[in-house]
């Protein structure tokens, strides 16, 4: 499966709201991804950008905006827990950065992974 390229705005504009965060930049999928405490929580997929909430977050956000969808890397392969926004959610400052520290605290919260 070919992966469609990241735009170039799209992982600037995510590396700019990670500016001064206590968290870790990786790729995930060979695309910019955020992690914290080992927990991966925001990233960009292609022309896409998500976020791991908590169902509570999750319920709330595609009350007020329905085209917050599940984040599939892979057609039809959703990955519980994450979102992908619409450029009219995560181009609100003040929407985003709710929803961002909202993901970053739910993220630390997660029990730690146990290797196998």
């Amino acid at each position: 499966m070919e992966w469609k390229k990241a735009p170039v705005e799209l992982v600037g504009f995510l590396m700019e709201k990670m500016k001064g965060m206590n968290c870790d930049y990786r790729k995930m999928f060979g695309y910019p991804a955020y992690f914290i405490k080992g927990k991966m929580f925001v990233g960009v997929h292609g022309d896409k950008l998500w976020l791991r909430l908590s169902d509570a977050d999750i319920a709330e956000i595609t009350k007020d905006c329905k085209d917050v969808v599940a984040f599939e890397p892979m057609p039809g392969r959703p990955i519980k827990g994450y979102v992908v926004l619409p450029k009219t959610v995560y181009s609100s400052d003040k929407v985003f950065a709710e929803y961002l520290k909202n993901s970053m605290q739910y993220a630390s919260s997660l029990p730690p992974k146990h290797k196998k």
